[in-house]
């Protein structure tokens, strides 16, 4: 199946059904209809930061270079509005791979190579979490490596760019920390006193990640940063 989604700019193209298989499934456009209609009303820069709906993610792979054969292994994600974490409304995944995972992965990510090969397909895996993150805001820790993959997702499995808008965990600590340098998940969850629990599986480490989110998120309401348009302002201006 082939779907074509913008959103950066809040509209998707009308060739979005340009590329659908003749076979989808009619609910299935149903849903991409709908995500249009959704994608165009909605004005997420503008919207209060206290009613951002997100989703949090988290992708487990078998290297940092999508584009050298690395591959996305586990997803996982979980819903959030404003600050509230909605742990009831998660996501998760493993990702079906016909290689072998490199072993150290493997004991990191306690993933293993029999589990992969009966795991759904990425392209059943992709059109899931699509319906899942529908028209949201994307967050990520360290979303550079999580963005890089999703590219290389979309085009090997949907023939299309990715652009949902992905806002790193360092979006809202530069507020706090205009100094402040990429560390990895446990230090920033050590700072801000939440507890590291199976780290390295995609969906506890978008739990984690949503934690960190929500944390920083509560210091810049305080600060009085109303919407994403007055963040990227005064990001741009440090």
């Amino acid at each position: 199946m082939i779907q074509f989604f913008r959103q950066m700019s809040g509209k998707l193209g009308s060739n979005v059904y340009a590329g659908i298989n003749g076979n989808t499934d009619p609910k299935q456009i149903s849903f991409i209809r709908q995500l249009q209609k959704e994608m165009k009303e909605k004005n997420q820069l503008g919207t209060n930061l206290a009613f951002l709906e997100t989703v949090v993610f988290d992708l487990e792979t078998t290297g940092f270079n999508p584009d050298k054969g690395e591959q996305v292994i586990s997803i996982g994600a979980i819903k959030m509005s404003g600050t509230e974490i909605k742990e009831e409304q998660c996501f998760y995944s493993l990702v079906r791979t016909n290689s072998l995972i490199p072993a150290h992965i493997a004991e990191l990510t306690n993933i293993t190579d029999e589990e992969l090969l009966i795991a759904p397909s990425p392209s059943e895996v992709l059109l899931k979490f699509y319906e899942f993150i529908d028209s949201h805001v994307l967050i990520a820790h360290h979303a550079k490596h999580e963005r890089a993959f999703m590219q290389k997702w979309n085009r090997d499995c949907l023939r299309s760019s990715f652009e949902h808008r992905i806002l790193d965990t360092s979006f809202l600590i530069r507020l706090q920390q205009q100094s402040y340098k990429s560390e990895p998940l446990e230090n920033i969850c050590s700072n801000c006193g939440i507890e590291v629990m199976n780290r390295h599986h995609a969906l506890q480490d978008a739990k984690m990640t949503a934690r960190i989110w929500q944390y920083y998120l509560k210091k810049a309401l305080e600060s009085g940063f109303n919407n994403l348009y007055e963040v990227y302002d005064y990001l741009a201006r440090l």
